[in-house]
């Protein structure tokens, strides 16, 4: 059995194969129960949350992720997010190894959005804004930069210190990053603005957003969270991850439906979907959104794909 850790699960995803692990895997057979998600009371702070995410190819492979995440964490310097995925023989039900749940769960939640954008966002789409200022802020830059020529970004978040950190370690990877001043500035100058918090009110405004921009909304994953406001999701052809996640989870999705702003057809596709061809974008005047809650057969392409990687480092040391 192998164990990987954090940096070893990082090693084992490189980009390009992990983009193109989960583009096979959402065209391909996998089943895929929604999602078990639970409040759980923390005394005297926000609710956590446990996350359990079982998928699984008939006959391969196995797997289920367990996720915690406690919103407060950035009190004591911690990760919001923790986890450990656990992959098994889909023949024999054998453990194969254990994987740093936190690490996949961050560069295969980019790496699903650097998918949908391949399909979304202009082909000359350029000037990345990323809107958050943790785990994911780099990854989104990294993922973003493998299917589009990003040449400019800006970092905004609300504690400008975090952002500046965020973008000093951007610019360590060879990233052109700047600290954003004002988000409605830097959101009307993005050709694709990625949202990574677990905001409960609006951040991005819809009439902000350029003509041939591309929203990605990745963070807010219940009900009560959103990251957009109803007029950007009416402005936008939208796709999301599943609709089974979307309907059930997605804030930005539902009380938008609440509201009457959209009605329910509004979003006109999944991922699977445009993976396989489905139409994204119909034009370069489009306003696309892409709306993520996550979604259990990612991280069994990622875990597989870290598992088959770091077996093959092993048989070759």
């Amino acid at each position: 059995m192998l164990i990987l850790d954090q940096n070893q699960t990082s090693h084992c995803l490189e980009w390009s194969a992990l983009i193109g692990a989960l583009d096979a895997m959402f065209q391909g057979d996998c089943v895929m129960p929604v999602r078990h998600h639970h409040t759980v009371d923390v005394p005297g702070e926000t609710d956590a949350t446990l996350l359990l995410m079982p998928a699984w190819q008939p006959g391969h492979y196995i797997g289920v992720k367990l996720v915690s995440v406690f919103p407060d964490n950035h009190l004591r310097s911690l990760p919001a997010i923790h986890g450990s995925y656990l992959l098994s023989s889909g023949r024999t039900g054998e453990l194969l190894a254990v994987i740093d749940g936190g690490e996949l769960t961050a560069r295969r939640t980019a790496a699903a959005s650097a998918l949908a954008a391949r399909h979304l966002a202009r082909e000359d789409a350029s000037r990345l804004l990323v809107v958050g200022t943790g785990r994911l802020s780099v990854n989104l830059i990294e993922a973003h930069s493998r299917v589009r020529p990003i040449r400019a970004v800006s970092v905004w978040g609300r504690d400008r210190n975090k952002a500046k950190r965020a973008a000093d370690e951007a610019r360590a990877l060879g990233f052109a990053v700047e600290v954003a001043a004002d988000l409605e500035s830097a959101a009307r100058q993005a050709d694709i603005i990625s949202c990574a918090t677990l905001s409960r009110a609006p951040l991005i405004r819809g009439e902000w957003l350029k003509p041939g921009s591309h929203l990605d909304l990745i963070g807010a994953f219940t009900k009560d969270m959103r990251e957009s406001d109803d007029e950007a999701v009416r402005r936008a052809r939208v796709f999301v991850d599943t609709r089974a996640g979307a309907f059930a989870e997605a804030g930005d999705i539902l009380q938008a439906i609440a509201s009457g702003a959209i009605a329910k057809d509004h979003v006109q596709g999944e991922l699977a979907e445009l993976v396989k061809g489905h139409g994204g974008r119909r034009s370069a005047e489009d306003i696309t959104l892409f709306k993520s809650v996550g979604a259990a057969l990612e991280d069994l392409a990622g875990a597989i794909l870290a598992y088959e990687t770091a077996s093959q480092d092993s048989a070759a040391s």
